[in-house]
């Protein structure tokens, strides 16, 4: 079924017309077609327009006057429908309308021409019907919810089918959200944390590959250690050269050497004093108390007794220059020493933040080794103080020297590891662009890695690759059954064929103007005729008039064969069994009511009757064929029906000025008994508005028009004799004459332009129509009961201000 015309541009009077916006309910919901859908609409409205669409969707093709026409048919499981390709569905479509006409009944425009051929079922094989009719039962119905048979196994299967591919498709949907989000989700993809991860250009396409070489054996991400060093290298800006390393002066070997020298070195031992030169911490006292006491004291301050002047010679003699020269030279080396151990406590010949961050753990091991270095060379330097310390406290006597380790080596080998460090850093500036490009890849193929396990990827991979099986298993069930149904449609049409007789197709229409309209005066005849090319028997059709070819058809006569001729093609063999989609387009003009409610009857056996369709539409511009329509099958209680359920959908189109669009049937037109109750409505419209917009254009404009009809009918029922139609518009507005003057000037300059050109360039005067309209109104008034029913049947509500008390 079709389900909606979505939209059309450039065709004709519909210019920019919106299904969606245009076609809804009260409540503002869109509404659908139905199985039949009956759409009114005036002359000139649009309803040919509708009909080409559809018959673009029969033929594949549509005129080419139109200029850039755009339009979009929305059906049922098929993809939508657009003047790109109107023949992209599967859908059997027969529509009746002028194109119809003039391709199939040329005589029409050419009274030469003849009548398009077609072949209905021959009656004289019975063998070939039965075969015919077991094939049919094979196939089943497919009718939509009473599917049997064939149709019955394949609609199962296209339900298991589109199972399968629903499930398919939410798993591939599921999988490709989650990557289209890490890819170039925003805030937090990759493409969007180009800073992190780079290339600010990533799409979905470079994440699925990156996938595939993270997933490879040989891929080794990297670690969380390496990950945070990665993240530090992308912060790095890039540094100043670090300068050469200060020369560190290591002075062991000779403060070493020279302690050595002091340490072991002799001094005389005549005029000395045995016992002090036997006890250096004695030796040491007696010096310090001589210190104290020289050319300051007479008398010990220890036992209190005289130092006499021998004692101070003797003692003076003990410690002599010699003694004291060694030991100020003692002293004045520890001092050094003491000097170069102090340079090393607060020593920094490098800081760590002048390297780069991919060198700060090698920067903490060397810096360790270098510290360690120092220590164990202050250690050395301590114990050469120790050593000379050991003499000094006993200065009479050499001492045996223990040189300590010199460790200077070891210094000199951390002091270079720094240094090599430095010329990497400073080297490091110029490839410092290349590491960062290599950190942002590495983290970005570490958070892909990382992104898989979260998400499961590889069971998602493997599932969804189950379920394309699965989906592929029930596409070839379903699609061998759809061959095996076509085959044996195959087979159908085949033997079809060899029944077909263009003869019956004559008598077919024959059939149909005799029993409906009762014309045997008319008649179509199959002429047959031998193909000059191929030799082969053909057939024309004639239309003849009393067995001789008819010529000077009227309009009615045009109207009927043309109608009956595609109602009898429906049976043909393109067409019989395959449940087509009909348009019939205003089947009724030059029609009288008789022959009015022959179409009605005609539609309502013949296809009603038969149920081989799927779908109908039918258009019209006459309200009491509108009439008639609302009598066919279930439409009379289909209102009482939920959406849903409906079979009916009552549409018009509505012209405003050059552009169409399509609406809900109101009710009150919907239900309407008659013309007469439109006509009323219309100018009760009128009588309402005071301003013109998009939606009351059209009820001002056909204004002189649905005025002029609705007084015929009106003052012929109220004054049925033969009355001059002025004078029964003045009995009708009583003694007023300007009244009906004025109202019947409208009705001729405004329905008819009556000679005066310039009305028909002119804009509607709006106070002119409000007012004759008024006055129709309130002379209908003067009958109240009338006036409210006439109210009531097209849906108001009567005024307070009418009713009388």
């Amino acid at each position: 079924m079709i389900e909606k015309i979505k939209y059309i541009k450039n065709l004709a009077v519909f210019n920019d017309f919106d299904w969606d916006s245009e076609v809804v309910d009260d409540d503002s919901n869109t509404l659908e077609f139905k199985k039949t859908n009956i759409l009114y609409g005036r002359n000139y409205s649009g309803k040919t327009t509708l009909s080409r669409i559809l018959r673009a969707m029969e033929t594949g093709i549509i005129s080419d006057k139109y200029e850039n026409p755009e339009c979009c048919i929305s059906v049922v499981d098929n993809d939508d429908v657009t003047q790109v390709d109107f023949s992209s569905h599967n859908k059997t479509i027969r529509v009746f309308n002028e194109d119809f006409i003039k391709h199939n009944l040329r005589f029409i425009n050419n009274p030469d021409e003849n009548v398009q051929p077609f072949a209905i079922l021959g009656g004289d094989n019975n063998v070939i019907e039965e075969d015919i009719k077991v094939l049919k039962d094979k196939l089943g119905t497919n009718e939509e919810d009473k599917e049997t048979a064939f149709f019955k196994d394949l609609k199962s299967l296209q339900t298991i089918f589109k199972t399968a591919e629903s499930t398919h498709q939410t798993a591939e949907n599921t999988l490709a959200s989650q990557l289209s989000e890490k890819a170039i989700g925003n805030p937090n993809g990759i493409k969007y944390n180009s800073e992190k991860f780079g290339d600010q250009n990533y799409t979905n396409a470079k994440l699925k590959r990156e996938i595939l070489d993270v997933k490879k054996e040989e891929f080794s991400p990297i670690s969380d250690e390496d990950k945070v060093l990665a993240e530090k290298i992308l912060l790095e800006q890039a540094k100043d050269d670090i300068l050469e390393l200060k020369e560190l002066i290591l002075t062991f070997e000779d403060f070493s050497n020279k302690g050595k020298e002091l340490a072991e070195k002799p001094i005389a031992q005549s005029d000395k004093i045995e016992y002090l030169v036997k006890d250096a911490v004695l030796n040491r006292w007696v010096k310090d108390g001589r210190n104290l006491h020289k050319d300051k004291l007479d008398t010990c301050a220890f036992c209190n007794n005289e130092i006499k002047e021998p004692r101070w010679s003797e003692l003076d003699k003990h410690f002599d220059e010699e003694s004291n020269k060694l030991e100020k030279e003692i002293t004045g080396l520890i001092t050094e020493i003491e000097n170069e151990s102090k340079t090393f406590d607060t020593i920094e010949i490098v800081k760590k933040d002048e390297f780069y961050s991919k060198y700060n753990n090698d920067f903490d091991l060397v810096k360790e080794a270098f510290d360690s270095a120092i220590k164990d060379y202050q250690n050395s330097l301590t114990l050469l103080i120790t050593e000379l310390e050991k003499r000094k406290n006993d200065i009479i006597n050499a001492q045996i020297f223990e040189t300590p380790d010199n460790v200077k080596s070891q210094v000199d080998t951390a002091v270079e590891k720094i240094e090599g460090l430095r010329a990497k850093s400073n080297e490091y500036t110029e490839k410092l662009s290349k590491d960062q490009e290599k950190a942002k890849k590495n983290l970005r193929l570490r958070e892909i890695y990382d992104f898989i396990a979260t998400i499961k990827y590889d069971e998602q991979v493997t599932n969804i690759s189950a379920l394309s099986t699965k989906l592929s298993e029930e596409k070839n069930k379903r699609d061998e059954k759809q061959i095996e149904i076509d085959d044996v449609l195959s087979q159908i049409t085949t033997k079809q064929r060899k029944l077909k007789d263009e003869s019956k197709g004559a008598d077919k229409v024959n059939e149909l103007l005799n029993n409906y309209f009762g014309h045997s005066f008319l008649s179509l005849k199959a002429i047959e005729f031998e193909d000059e090319d191929t030799g082969s028997k053909q057939y024309r059709f004639e239309i003849h008039r009393e067995n001789k070819k008819a010529y000077h058809l009227s309009e009615g006569e045009n109207s009927l064969i043309a109608f009956c001729y595609f109602m009898a093609k429906l049976q043909d063999i393109e067409t019989k069994g395959k449940k087509p989609i009909i348009w019939i387009d205003d089947p009724i003009s030059s029609l009288d009511s008789n022959h009015i409610f022959f179409i009605y009857t005609l539609i309502n056996t013949q296809i009603y009757g038969e149920e081989d369709f799927e779908q109908l539409f039918i258009s019209t511009h006459n309200l009491n064929f509108l009439k008639y329509l609302k009598r066919l099958p279930n439409a009379h209680n289909d209102d009482r029906k939920s959406e849903r359920t409906k079979l009916y959908r009552y549409l018009v189109i509505e012209r405003n000025d050059k552009k169409s669009t399509i609406k809900i049937m109101p009710n009150y037109l919907k239900d309407y008994v008659s013309e007469f109750n439109y006509l009323f409505s219309q100018i009760y419209k009128c009588s309402t508005m005071e301003n013109v917009d998009d939606s009351s254009y059209t009820a001002f404009y056909n204004f002189g028009n649905n005025a002029r009809k609705f007084l015929e009918l009106f003052l012929y029922y109220k004054y049925p004799d033969s009355t001059n139609p002025m004078d029964k518009m003045k009995k009708f507005f009583g003694d007023e004459n300007i009244p009906a003057v004025f109202t019947d000037r409208l009705n001729n300059e405004y329905s008819h332009l009556s000679g005066i050109f310039e009305r028909g360039e002119s804009v509607v005067e709006v106070p002119e129509m409000n007012t004759a309209a008024k006055l129709i109104i309130e002379r209908i008034k003067q009958d109240n009961d009338q006036y409210e029913a006439l109210l009531n049947s097209i849906g108001e509500s009567v005024p307070d201000e009418t009713v009388e008390t």
